[in-house]
């Protein structure tokens, strides 16, 4: 991913999920940006927002402070989410695939990046050097 090449003003949003083994038990985390802001309750919150699934809740604090020594922002609960309310926002293929390679470090656990564009042509993607396998055309579009 870090070799990619993309117009980042056209990544919509992005996600980095981790998921820990044995992957029948379901343990994992995701961090994600949506660039126009994540809904919470009614209004749009700016910042990463990481979620988890069957992660002991004494291990929240110390995923917390990872993400906010790195991107920092103020800390928001909402169910199995944590909004980073205002943290820095990256996308940048290398921030991204760097960030994801940090994550299975730290989570032990193996990443999956996901980038959604918007108005990224077929040519665009091509010349990026996205992967033609996992190139999903927007239906309607």
């Amino acid at each position: 991913m870090k070799e990619f090449s993309y117009d980042q003003s056209k990544l919509l949003n992005w996600e980095i999920k981790c998921t820990k083994d044995p992957e029948e038990e379901a343990r994992f985390i995701g961090l994600f940006l949506y660039k126009n802001g994540t809904p919470y309750d009614y209004e749009s919150v700016k910042g990463m927002t990481y979620y988890y699934n069957n992660i002991p809740r004494s291990d929240l604090p110390s995923i917390t402070k990872f993400f906010q020594d790195k991107y920092g922002g103020k800390e928001m609960e909402k169910g199995e989410r944590i909004f980073l309310k205002d943290s820095k926002e990256i996308y940048s293929p290398k921030e991204i695939a760097t960030l994801a390679g940090e994550m299975e470090e730290k989570f032990k656990a193996k990443a999956i990046i996901t980038l959604e564009f918007q108005d990224l042509t077929q040519e665009e993607m091509k010349d990026g050097g996205l992967p033609e396998a996992k190139l999903l055309p927007i239906p309607g579009k």
